[in-house]
This record gives C-alpha cells, structure tokens and sequence, in this order.
C-alpha cells in the first residue's frame, strides 16, 4: 500500500477491524517512511455474475432490480425497509455462494420468494403472481394451498 502522504510504498498494520457493514474490513496503518498515519478499507470484489433470462438473454445481475420487485410486492404492508435490506442481503449471499458465473432467472425468482415468504405471505403471493406469471385465480389457489396448509406462526389452527 503507498502512503498518501510520501507515496512510498512501506508500512505496517497498527489496527484493523470489521467495518460496520460487516463486509468490509478497515485498517489502520502507519507509514514506515514519514510515520505519518492512514486508514484503507478492503473489500471484496464485486462478482461478476451473469441472469440468464427466459429469453436466453444474460444480462449483469443487479440487485437493485430485486428491491424494486420486492418493492412493489410490499407496497401498502407491514415491511420495513431494514426488512427488505435484509432479505436482499440474503438473497446476494445465498447466489454468491451457490453461483460463479451465471444462475437462470427462475433460480433467481425462487431464492427471493423462499426468503420473502418468511417475512410477509401477501408480499410473496404479490411477488409470486408476476414472477410466476399467473393467468388465473387456480393459479393463485395452487400457489395458496401450500402455504394454507402450514401451522400458523402463533400457534393458531
């Protein structure tokens, strides 16, 4: 690392630590030639991760575009945002474990239902309906049933 100070290219590591994010680590670091201090922060690369579309096209994997669906799915619901942030930080850790290069958008749409479905049913039918393109009641019925038949949250029948 070159001290942005003296440019020269000698130091050493007096501090680091996780970064709130918890995906970044800051280091604190003492230049060997000015003694001057500075602090660098590491992260790791962005993946260059590849959707693969029902049409076949690829296009670069954004998740910006699964908030804004995620979005949509909870308008006018008891979501918060700290709870999307946390099922879109669920569903980038999950495809970054399982996928290298390329994973196909119905992969894709299963992995944000698996993980919307635990925090709001309505938003998951929503999100589902689109994704899944349903054409008629039976297919919200067939969507439904499993869910139906789930022991309520609370201990309710």
């Amino acid at each position: 690392m070159r001290c942005p100070y003296c440019n020269q290219d000698d130091d050493k590591v007096i501090d680091t630590r996780a970064a709130e994010d918890g995906n970044t680590i800051r280091r604190r670091r003492q230049c060997l030639g000015c003694d001057r201090r500075y602090t660098t922060y590491e992260r790791l690369a962005e993946f260059d991760l590849r959707v693969i579309k029902k049409n076949g096209e690829r296009e670069p994997f954004q998740p910006e575009k699964i908030r804004s669906g995620l979005q949509k799915a909870c308008w006018k619901r008891a979501v918060s945002e700290e709870q999307l942030s946390n099922v879109l930080l669920k569903v980038q850790q999950e495809v970054s474990a399982r996928y290298d290069n390329e994973i196909p958008s119905d992969e894709l749409g299963e992995i944000v239902m698996k993980f919307l479905s635990d925090v709001d049913q309505v938003a998951y039918v929503r999100f589902a309906s689109v994704y899944r393109e349903f054409k008629d009641v039976r297919d919200f019925v067939d969507e439904l049933s499993p869910m139906l038949r789930r022991p309520e949250p609370n201990g309710a029948p």
